[in-house]
This record gives structure tokens, sequence and C-alpha cells, in this order.
């Protein structure tokens, strides 16, 4: 009696039977899948390119690497025309994830499968990491913008398995499995995105699709925004009332009332409101403005002006930083100084150069150049951990 066995050592009828039935139910069940097929790296220009890139002695261009150093290929080059092949792949919504830091967006990758021999006659190899799907069932034609384009769909394959559906009887496989993530604006796709949007205007697929432009006015507003709200580094003080003092005492006296007993009615001195301030009592982190408290007037200049009086307010702008003085009926006392400055290199409040005056706690830690003298020897108080923590060899 003959022994019965599905499996052969060589792919037989059963084998090729078998494959044109699961390619008939692609052809009928599945969906188009455009396929950019990827042709391999651009080699670099003369000076970029790394000295032991194999791209040109590589017989097979799609598994040579650009940059043997990162192992990464930033610059690939894609066919023009675009490869038809039918799909098969399991619908499923697209939610929104928020129970982590921001919002993220969930089930964004899918799976697709292919019929192997299919895929190999049509792009004369495997499908690969890097090449370039889309999906033309999936274009929007209603846009929420004034584009009259339907919004296309494209994703990057990332891993090519074979899936354990795929496998008939015969032992043999039938099917290939692509894990696809949505493709980005990045400079892998550059070829991709430059191409032709379709609405006969010049514009590409990058001006439709990426989200470059947008996530950099978004960037800008909440830049403008912090810059808004904390426009300079320490602590703001100008809105803050300064309690006024007696000249002859100097203690916080503006509350010092007399008392009348014969009309029984509180008096409040107003000469003490005419007095300014002696002293700054609002100190902290990076409190000094150069503006005097309570919103009293000043001049400014690089010389103090002639017959002040008591309690006058003068800025010099020849010191670094600026030295707001007051005038105690004899001599000009320091009150504060504007170490106040701005946390961007937009723009300041000094006719000096931002980045050299700008002051902050980051900055000075980040930028220390100074030095320190320990035993004798001047040494960088910036120092990394691999030289401060030097390991000693046990004797």
């Amino acid at each position: 009696m003959p022994r019965l066995s599905l499996y052969r050592p060589e792919k037989g009828n059963d084998f090729r039977f078998l494959d044109r039935v699961i390619n008939e139910q692609f052809q009928v069940g599945g969906t188009d899948v455009f396929i950019h097929k990827y042709l391999g790296p651009v080699n670099p220009a003369a000076g970029e390119s790394t000295p032991t890139t194999p791209n040109n002695s590589n017989p097979i261009p799609e598994l040579g690497i650009q940059d043997l150093l990162f192992m990464e290929n930033r610059d690939r080059h894609y066919d023009p025309d675009i490869y038809v092949i039918r799909g098969i792949y399991t619908l499923q919504d697209i939610d929104f994830n928020l129970s982590q830091f921001g919002l993220f967006l969930q089930n964004d990758n899918i799976m697709i499968h292919f019929h192997l021999r299919g895929i190999v006659d049509v792009l004369g190899r495997k499908l690969m990491a890097g090449d370039v799907i889309e999906l033309p069932h999936q274009k929007d034609e209603y846009g929420l913008d004034d584009s009259l384009v339907a919004l296309k769909r494209f994703y990057v394959v990332q891993e090519v398995t074979r899936p354990a559906n795929g496998y008939s009887q015969t032992w043999y496989p039938h099917l290939i499995r692509a894990k696809c993530a949505p493709l980005v604006d990045s400079q892998e796709f550059k070829e991709i995105l430059d191409q032709e949007s379709g609405d006969e205007d010049g514009s590409t697929l990058r001006d439709l699709l990426s989200t470059y432009q947008k996530n950099l006015e978004i960037n800008n507003q909440i830049i403008a925004q912090a810059q808004e709200d904390t426009g300079k580094s320490g602590y703001e003080t100008q809105h803050l009332y300064v309690l006024p003092e007696k000249e002859d005492t100097g203690t916080l006296d503006v509350l010092d009332t007399t008392f009348d007993s014969d009309a029984s009615t509180t008096y409040l001195d107003a000469s003490l409101v005419l007095n300014s301030p002696r002293k700054d009592y609002y100190v902290g982190y990076l409190t000094g403005d150069g503006v005097p408290p309570n919103g009293a007037p000043y001049g400014f200049g690089i010389t103090f002006p002639g017959s002040p009086v008591r309690g006058q307010f003068y800025l010099r702008t020849d010191y670094l930083p600026n030295r707001l003085f007051r005038f105690d009926g004899v001599t000009w006392i320091k009150f504060e100084d504007n170490v106040r400055m701005t946390n961007s290199t937009q723009g300041g409040t000094q006719t000096l150069d931002v980045n050299k005056i700008r002051n902050s706690q980051k900055s000075g830690f980040i930028n220390n150049t100074n030095t320190a003298t320990i035993a004798g020897e001047v040494v960088q108080e910036r120092q990394a951990l691999s030289k401060a923590l030097k390991p000693r060899a046990d004797n």
C-alpha cells in the first residue's frame, strides 16, 4: 500500500494548486496596495561618505548601508514607478491614549498580508523594511482645510515575517506579513514627499501630509506664550508694594497713627506716603530689575544729575549690570542691580549682547568657565564625572 503524505521534499502539484487558490482569494477579497519600491541608499556627497561604505561593491543595493557609524540609511532612493498588488489586513479603530504623559495614538500600526509568490512576481523580490506602501482606499476626500486634493495614506514597512496562518498542509509558506507604521516627514522619505500632490499648483505631498510646519507654528506659539508669562529670569517684584519709611528712624512706620481723645478719631500721617523706601525688602533669586518700588519716577544716564532731592532714584547705565541708586540727602546709595535678563536670545533690555549678560542659575551652571585653585593646581570648576571620580586601583 503506498504511503500517503502531503509533504514533499520539493514543491509539487499540491503546493502549486493551493498557491493558486490562495492567490485567487487575494484577488477577490483583497484591496489594492501601491508599493514604492526601495532601491537602496543614495551615495552621499564627496567628503561626507563613510570610507568603508559598501554601496558600490554590494551586488544588492537594497542591502547596502550608507552610514556604518550610525548604521542607518538617511538618504533613500525609491523607484519612480508604482507597483500595484493586492493585500489583506484587519481594519481597526485608532484610539487616543490619555493614560500617559501627553496624548498618544494607539493601534496606528497595521499588519498587512501579501501573497508571497505574487509580490515576488511584481517587485522582483520580497517585501522588505524600507519599502513604502500607499493605501488608495484610505484617501480622505473631505479634509478640514481648503485643499481640493484627497489626502493620501502612506505607511512604511518596518518588519516582514512569515505568519503562522500562511502555511498550507504542504508545510510550505504562501504568505508574508508586513508590519507597517505611518510615514512621517523625515529625511529618509524625501523622494516620496517631493512628488506632485496632484493639485496642479506646484504643491508637493509634503505640503499636504507633513505636520512639520504646523509643529513649528505650535512650538513658536508656545515660546511666545512662555516669553509673555516669564519673559525674564528670576522673580517679578514690580507688582509688590513696599511700605514707605520715616527718614529719621528708618522703621516701617506707614501705619503709625495718632489718636485724638477728644474727637475719638485716628489720623494717618500722610507725609509718610511721600517718602520712598530706603531699602529693597524683596530680595531673592534675581529679583533686581533696576526699577524703583511702588512705581516711583526715576531718571537714567551715565552721570548723576545735579541738585537731587531726598528719596530720588537714578539708574546708572554705565554699570554692568545697570545699577539703581537712591539719594539719601547726602550721597547716592546703591539700591539694587538690574540682574533680571531675558530667558531667550531674541532680545533684551540691555544694549549689550544678550548672550554675554544673560544670567540665571541654569546658564551659570552649564556655561561655567570659572577655575579654582586646589592644592596649588588650577582646575576647571566644571568637570565631567569621568574626570572628577577617577577609579583607583586597590593596592
